[in-house]
């Protein structure tokens, strides 16, 4: 007989945000209250859709950037097992 254990896959989680740069060369946003979070996709493929659809709406902006975030390759908090470091 073979035993097969469940294991539970990483829920994967794409993050499309964007906002108006200070400098062109840094990633350091101007203004993080107009930052434009564009939403949180399943799959990479149509994170980068999105990503690439906001992109290019804002093509004559040179300083206007947009990126795609795997927010499911952040680390787990439990709240509830950390609660005393928390506090």
């Amino acid at each position: 007989m073979i035993v097969t254990k469940d294991i539970d896959k990483e829920q994967a989680l794409y993050l499309v945000f964007g906002g108006e740069l200070e400098e062109i060369t840094k990633k350091k946003i101007r203004n993080l209250d107009d930052i434009d979070v564009v939403g949180i996709f399943s799959s990479y493929s149509s994170a980068y859709d999105a990503w690439k659809e906001k992109s290019q709406q804002t093509v004559d902006n040179a300083l206007m950037r947009y990126f795609v975030v795997d927010i499911s390759r952040f680390p787990y908090c439990d709240l509830e097992k950390n609660r005393s470091n928390i506090f």
